[in-house]
């Protein structure tokens, strides 16, 4: 199965350069190559394509105001001179950001990220039924057994039980939520952080960033904006939940001098 494609970028030799590169990719198929976000507005109105490759900085409409103003807009992958655009992308829900100069391995594997989540997002889909399939409810993707032991989801394979402390973290991708887990596998789950905020026991996974919850069981450190887990990961975490997590969880756990 070819995944169609298009390019945008406002230099025309990295455009072209590019599109050199993803012709290596052999299920990839580029449909068009454009040199403005003006330009894609309407090939992605009128035309089914599967992954959007754009720079962000560019004159008449950014990267980011095409991404925002498609509405079920295809999997994006930002290619920028610029990292520093790199938070508001991902909270975008990009699904990879890629610095330039660009490597062919680096491509690669934003494809490969991409084309997984097209796949699982198919088959997800395919499986859920008609009152399941509205992301925010979450019916009969997630069976909450024993909150204090293991739940079920429903992901491409079918029921997966996990238990509490195989679970890493969780990291938001618009309706979809991902699974990180111990043993480095991960699940995505047509379920969104939000729903699977109310779903899961907050005696283990506490919401610490928009994009991201985390399990108790594997908080190492707090600092300032970050949050280090024992496996070496590192969360980003914004102020208003970093507060929310001194006063219900850290402060009580905390050891003071005088037992307090």
């Amino acid at each position: 199965m070819k995944y169609r494609c298009i390019i945008i970028d406002d230099n025309i030799i990295e455009c072209d350069s590019l599109a050199l590169k993803l012709k290596q990719i052999a299920c990839l198929e580029i449909y068009a190559t454009l040199s403005s976000g003006l330009e894609a507005v309407n090939i992605l109105r009128d035309n089914k394509i599967d992954i959007v490759f754009s720079d962000i900085d560019m004159p008449g409409l950014s990267g980011i105001e095409l991404l925002k103003s498609t509405k079920n807009h295809p999997v994006f992958i930002f290619i920028s001179s610029h990292p520093e655009y790199a938070v508001e992308s991902f909270s975008l829900n990009v699904i990879d950001y890629i610095v330039k100069p660009v490597k062919l391995e680096r491509l690669i594997h934003a494809a490969n990220k991409a084309i997984e989540y097209i796949q699982l997002k198919k088959l997800l889909n395919n499986q859920a039924s008609p009152k399941a399939s509205s992301p925010d409810t979450g019916n009969n993707l997630i069976k909450t057994i024993d909150a204090q032991a293991y739940f079920f989801i429903k992901d491409a394979s079918g029921y997966t039980r996990l238990d509490m402390g195989d679970v890493l973290y969780i990291e938001s991708m618009g309706d979809f939520s991902k699974i990180h887990t111990t043993s480095q596998k991960t699940h995505l789950v047509l379920v969104s952080l939000k729903n699977l905020e109310k779903q899961l026991p907050a005696s283990f996974f506490i919401r610490v960033h928009k994009q991201y919850m985390v399990n108790l069981l594997y908080i190492k450190n707090i600092t300032v904006g970050e949050i280090l887990l024992k496996d070496n990961n590192i969360i980003p975490i914004s102020t208003a939940y970093k507060q929310a997590l001194l006063d219900t969880v850290v402060h009580k756990k905390t050891l003071t001098r005088f037992g307090e």
